[in-house]
């Protein structure tokens, strides 16, 4: 790592040929990458979660292109019944195929989990990396702000804030794209503590190194010093942080739609059909069933590529 550094900085500041200069830099970048591809492909757990990861994200993106069933298709005479050849899922307590719906609401969960990771690998890496370059009374107010979110009961909050902009956002945005956004907002702005922490404790570290110093001492500006040398060494930080915080986002929005504060009844998100088939775990098991397992595997797989990435990105590991 110390090598690349120092090249880094050399190449950056010598006049050397552009083509030169521009493969030196791709080498160093290539031969690392493939180490830490090597070293994330020996972790047999990280490549079961990725194999499982892309099954699923297939299934929702193509799934419904190739299952014509319509999710919102209502037949009495079919309710309740267990999975079948006509119904591979079985139906829900109105007659609709559980298995259209379980492919198109996994598109939804997904996109909000991911979203919502979005919104907190923004929100942590700006605020932790503006506490650890500048330091002092920035670094204070800063860490002290991140301390009081961490202190505030998140769930309790989270059914607060969605109860009561609910229903102002629905009216300005629509029902389906304003609960979108609010469930994407708050999820995320209350997901950002921990990797402004981890960024924060990171920068501290490097800024305190030779090849920051260097590019100090050349005339550097801070802006350019966070943006160039320090970020990019910090990436490795934020991809597991953003990975297990996709499987939390999809916990959090489940939870919600399990507590009836998500998506419309007629959004058929993994956590809206867990809550409607609440009333039916004894005579219809298979509609929690399903959804309730789509959850499972695909937090499942991203926490285990999330604890693969970070193996993989751990220079002292082997």
């Amino acid at each position: 790592m110390k090598v690349r550094k120092y090249l880094t900085i050399i190449l950056k500041n010598v006049n050397l040929p552009l083509s030169l200069s521009e493969v030196i830099n791709k080498t160093i970048n290539n031969r690392i990458w493939y180490r830490t591809w090597q070293k994330f492909c020996r972790d047999s757990l990280a490549i079961l979660g990725l194999m499982t990861l892309t099954i699923i994200i297939v299934a929702v993106i193509i799934g419904p292109f190739i299952y014509q069933v319509p999710i919102d298709r209502i037949d009495f005479s079919q309710s309740s019944i267990p999975p079948n050849l006509q119904h591979p899922f079985g139906t829900n307590s109105l007659g609709q195929d559980l298995l259209a719906r379980v492919l198109f609401g996994g598109r939804i969960s997904l996109t909000v989990g991911i979203a919502a990771m979005l919104v907190a690998i923004v929100l942590g890496t700006t605020i932790g990396a503006i506490a650890g370059f500048y330091g002092g009374m920035i670094d204070g107010v800063l860490m002290r702000l991140t301390d009081l979110f961490l202190a505030l009961p998140q769930l309790p909050l989270l059914l607060l804030v969605v109860y009561l902009f609910r229903e102002p956002i629905k009216t300005i945005a629509g029902p389906e794209t304003g609960i979108f956004m609010l469930v994407v907002m708050v999820i995320g702005g209350l997901n950002w503590m921990s990797v402004a922490r981890l960024v924060r404790a990171s920068i501290l570290k490097l800024r305190e190194m030779e090849f920051v110093k260097a590019a100090i001492s050349l005339g550097a500006t801070p802006s350019r010093i966070i943006r160039v040398h320090i970020l990019p060494n910090i990436f490795s930080i934020i991809i597991v942080a953003a990975t297990l915080g996709v499987g939390n986002a999809i916990i959090t929005e489940s939870t919600l739609s399990f507590l009836g504060l998500g998506f419309p009844p007629d959004v058929p998100t993994w956590g809206q059909m867990l809550f409607q088939a609440k009333d039916y775990l004894t005579t219809a098991p298979h509609t929690a069933f399903f959804p309730g397992l789509a959850i499972f595997l695909t937090v499942l797989s991203i926490n285990y590529i999330g604890d693969g990435l970070r193996d993989a990105f751990d220079p002292k590991s082997r």
